[in-house]
């Protein structure tokens, strides 16, 4: 089933953001971060420096919690810059995040990043009961060129397989405004204009399959998205529908412009608790 949401006015939709969690306790649970942790193995971040730099990330998650859900968030920035952040619309909502750096254009070429992405995701899976949160319950979620890669790592199996991890494990995806062809960076890198698309095996398209996890598309308006992207989206439903997949919506936000954070996070948070409440958490 597809969707499109268009709130009238952005107060509208800022009211549906969820307020503080409250635990079984009936207190509201407290946070703490943990920052710059890295997601390779000391071998490898000792022979490259710039892995040692970029593949890091922060942990924000709530105390005294046990098998609290986690959201691994991946940042925009064209694949070519941006940085980690614990976004404020996720704060204080029950989840785990974790923001996540990965290595960038120039400095690396696909699939460096994707490689990363995976990385940091398979770290999720490792590490998050040692925090009290489950393996279960992660998410994967991004904007722009993050969206690009929650698609990839959860779309195509083997780069968590890498990892010895099932990226069907994965609760739910929660792309936003990222792309489903191959990026415009990678194929810049091959020496292809930016209005060329192209669906090879660094495309999410090209990996659509029935068996995948929930998936949440959002997308900004059609008219004020960069480069087709609600297009792109809208096509990437299409055919998980039409792969057999049951689990795809899509939310073109009216009248925002690309990849609008503020308006899709409570979407995010809405579909993570939906699938929570079916899984029986």
């Amino acid at each position: 089933m597809k969707f499109w949401f268009r709130p009238r006015h952005k107060s509208i939709l800022l009211i549906a953001a969820f307020g503080t969690a409250i635990f079984s306790n009936g207190l509201a649970a407290s946070y703490s971060i943990e920052e710059n942790l890295a997601y390779y193995s000391d071998s490898l971040r000792d022979k490259d420096r710039y892995i040692k730099e970029r593949c890091v990330l922060d942990l924000y998650y709530p105390n005294s919690v046990s098998r609290f859900p986690t959201i691994v968030w991946f940042h925009g920035g064209g694949l070519k810059n941006g940085n980690k952040s614990i976004p404020e619309g996720f704060q204080e909502e029950g989840f785990a995040v974790i923001g996540v750096n990965y290595r960038l254009h120039p400095k690396v070429k696909a699939p460096a990043y994707i490689e990363d992405a995976a990385a940091a995701v398979a770290w999720a899976f490792d590490n998050i009961g040692k925090y009290g949160g489950s393996a279960e319950k992660i998410f994967v979620s991004g904007s722009s060129a993050g969206g690009y890669l929650t698609s990839m790592v959860g779309l195509d199996k083997r780069w968590l397989e890498r990892h010895s991890i099932d990226a069907n494990r994965i609760a739910g995806l929660m792309p936003l405004a990222g792309h489903t062809i191959t990026h415009f960076t990678v194929r810049a890198e091959r020496g292809i204009g930016g209005t060329q698309p192209i669906i090879d095996d660094l495309a999410p398209l090209y990996h659509v399959r029935a068996d995948a996890p929930p998936t949440l598309l959002i997308t900004g308006d059609r008219e004020l998205e960069m480069l087709g992207r609600y297009e792109e989206n809208a096509y990437m439903m299409r055919m998980m529908l039409v792969s057999g997949h049951q689990q795809v919506q899509l939310f073109e936000l009216d009248g925002y412009g690309h990849a609008p954070k503020e308006p899709a996070y409570p979407l995010i948070l809405k579909e993570a608790r939906r699938i929570l409440n079916a899984m029986g958490n």
